[in-house]
């Protein structure tokens, strides 16, 4: 035991002396992980702190440490847009000191600039979906709530940092306020009982007051940013409470609303507050005592239920958007009167997607959120002036491709059968939402289609007429595709795996069935289309020449210990990659059939996607575990460049923009572009 503590505190004097070393990859956090190993008279110390010092590869439970000159960075994010739910309202916010904006989408909270939407942040540290989230008064904390109930404050700053964390209702959280001083948080949503709202000091959590008067789920609270303070909360009953305080006790319930009272907003000032509802009634009140000034002119209002209202910094204008998707700005008047000013048109699809369902009104931004999740940007000062559309995916990025064309665009597709266009440095580009092929699991690119498959026995060839689709061409296979693969000289044929074997298809005719007596799960055809890889469940992979509608085997690769789920041509197919459902990627030389880049093991979960850089020099690995690794042929795999965390829920879509550059997907439903520095 004594030999045992004089070695832990070497090892410590050795981990000071290094301290200067370790400011990159969460080292700090592996140090504390290195001390408490040092503490465990079973390891191995020499070996251990060897390690964690050095490039030497081990199996011990320490991280290897890379280089950070190395590392790759991220240059971009093209965000996924806000989870909407038909029939609600959502609640977007902003910070007026950065002109940062915040909305939830799953259990994330993303952070944007409206300056700049291409700067993007996520929050994903919520166990459950994310339902709101707003700056704190001096914009250092977010308290962002979701579906059980908990509402989490954490930092603006040094890795969102958790401050704390309440239980504070049983069921969903609809709404979210802080007071003026941002000492206490008014929370609502559903409940049990008569547990609908509550209040309670940030730091503590203890409560502040009563709130009854709600008998159903509570959609909208808001705060009196003056004082005296007081509290309004609207809901599913009809109704709008007036609460005093603090601490807070109910004043009065009003019953002026014949429907969901959706949303409550204070105006900046504080002198006034307006409801909207689905009842397509705007109602102006006196912010002090809650005496209602005034209702929107309904002559010029909205002809469908109102979901959420914003106010202009001023408090002199007020915004309203509404199910017959259109966003209307009011002038609001001393007396609390109101006159149109301004009425702006959403249409994107001309479909149910176009309703609007939230606002926010920051600083000289106007923003609205459609059904659909386009967000659209107007310049407050200038009206007249065409929107920014910020859109994105609102489910999992499955797949994302580089389209061969003069220009580099990448396309990304969610089972939900959108496909969206990115350009690099630019972002969002469109969207193609067509009902014509339906979901989508699979899809690849040529110069001038795509091919897609979803979850039924279709496979759908479309033709891209410059920024959109012409009519898709479907074909019956007979079974459900497991993987699609072009032919990239000859586009025209395509080769599609199924369960039984792989179908050879020539524009929308089906040239051959072939039954190959083994389960399929990946394929991959040569670009000049003579040559056929396709991989098993059994983890073999079976290589076949091509000619015409016929196969015929060449050789069997054995190698995998799990189910092959990609397989990738190298762009001079000299080389091909395989990876399987047990974590591992095999590099193999297309001449001699023997495996060029081995021991590709860093994984810790499947590999669901995988891309080779244009030059054939790198080839990167997206997997399960959210990580994406890069190697390099002709080093071994230990120099890898890892990127820990590139997408929350795993990595699904991976592609080369160039040699330099690599964008990935992901179940969080963003794409983001790293930067692969030289070493």
């Amino acid at each position: 035991m004594i030999k045992l503590k004089i070695a832990c505190k070497v090892f410590r004097n050795q981990i000071k002396k290094k301290k200067g070393n370790l400011k990159c990859h969460g080292v700090l956090s592996r140090r504390r992980k290195v001390i408490q190993l040092v503490q465990n008279p079973f390891l191995h110390f020499r070996t251990l702190i060897h390690t964690y010092f050095t490039n030497t590869r081990t199996t011990d439970p320490i991280h290897h440490y890379h280089n950070p000159n190395t590392m790759p960075t991220l240059s971009e994010t093209y965000a996924c847009v806000p989870t909407t739910e038909r029939g609600r309202g959502i609640l977007i916010s902003g910070d007026p000191k950065t002109n940062n904006f915040l909305y939830c989408t799953a259990r994330s909270v993303v952070i944007r600039n409206l300056d700049n939407p291409l700067k993007v942040s996520v929050y994903g540290e919520h166990a459950y979906p994310v339902t709101v989230a707003r700056y704190s008064p001096n914009g250092e904390w977010i308290a962002s709530a979701d579906v059980s109930g908990t509402i989490r404050i954490w930092g603006t700053h040094n890795d969102y940092v958790l401050k704390n964390e309440f239980r504070v209702l049983s069921g969903r959280i609809d709404d979210l306020q802080w007071s003026a001083d941002g000492m206490r948080i008014v929370a609502c949503g559903d409940g049990k009982g008569k547990s609908f709202v509550r209040a309670f000091m940030w730091d503590s959590g203890s409560t502040v007051g009563d709130f009854d008067g709600h008998s159903r789920r509570v959609l909208s609270c808001a705060f009196k940013p003056t004082r005296p303070f007081r509290i309004v909360t609207c809901g599913e009953d009809f109704l709008a409470n007036f609460y005093e305080g603090p601490p807070f006790k109910f004043n009065m319930s009003i019953r002026d609303h014949s429907n969901f009272v959706n949303c409550v907003r204070y105006s900046p000032d504080g002198s006034k507050f307006i409801t909207v509802s689905s009842d397509r009634k705007g109602i102006v009140y006196e912010g002090k005592t809650g005496a209602k000034l005034a209702e929107l002119p309904s002559g010029d209002g909205h002809k469908g239920s109102i979901y959420a209202a914003s106010w202009s910094p001023d408090s002199k204008q007020v915004v309203t958007v509404s199910a017959d998707k259109t966003a209307k700005i009011w002038d609001i008047l001393e007396d609390g009167s109101a006159k149109l000013n301004k009425t702006l048109s959403f249409t994107e699809t001309g479909g149910v997607e176009d309703m609007l369902v939230g606002c926010l009104w920051q600083n000289a931004h106007l923003l609205t959120v459609s059904l659909g999740g386009t967000i659209n940007l107007y310049d407050a000062k200038d009206l007249d002036k065409s929107p920014l559309s910020l859109s994105g995916h609102m489910k999992n990025v499955t797949v994302l491709n580089l389209l061969h064309r003069s220009e580099k665009m990448l396309l990304s597709s969610s089972y939900d059968g959108v496909i969206i266009r990115w350009i690099p440095g630019v972002g969002y580009s469109g969207k193609f939402e067509s009902k014509q092929f339906g979901l989508i699991k699979l899809l690849a690119a040529g110069e001038e289609e795509i091919i897609t498959a979803g979850f039924d026995n279709k496979v759908s060839r479309v033709p891209l007429h410059g920024d959109d689709f012409g009519p898709a061409k479907q074909v019956d296979i007979g079974s459900q595709p497991k993987d699609v693969s072009l032919a990239v000289k000859i586009p025209e044929l395509a080769l599609i795996a199924i369960e039984s074997g792989v179908v050879l298809l020539k524009d929308s005719t089906i040239l051959s069935t072939v039954n190959l007596g083994f389960v399929v799960t990946a394929c991959a055809i040569s670009p000049d289309g003579s040559e056929a890889i396709v991989g098993g469940q059994d983890g073999k992979l079976h290589i076949y020449s091509v000619s015409g509608n016929t196969l015929t085997e060449k050789s069997v690769l054995e190698k995998h210990r799990g189910a092959i789920s990609v397989i990738r041509y190298s762009p001079d197919v000299t080389m091909f990659a395989s990876a399987d459902l047990n974590r591992e990627a095999v590099v193999w030389d297309h001449e001699s059939k023997e495996v060029k880049l081995n021991n590709m093991l860093f994984h810790t979960a499947r590999i669901n996607c995988l891309s080779w850089s244009p030059d054939s020099r790198l080839i990167a690995t997206g997997s399960l575990d959210t990580c994406v690794i890069i190697y390099e042929i002709g080093k071994p795999a230990a120099s890898r460049r890892t990127i820990k965390g590139a997408h929350l829920g795993g990595v699904y879509g991976l592609t080369f923009v160039d040699n330099d550059r690599v964008a990935s997907s992901g179940e969080d439903g963003c794409i983001r572009m790293w930067t692969l520095t030289s070493e």
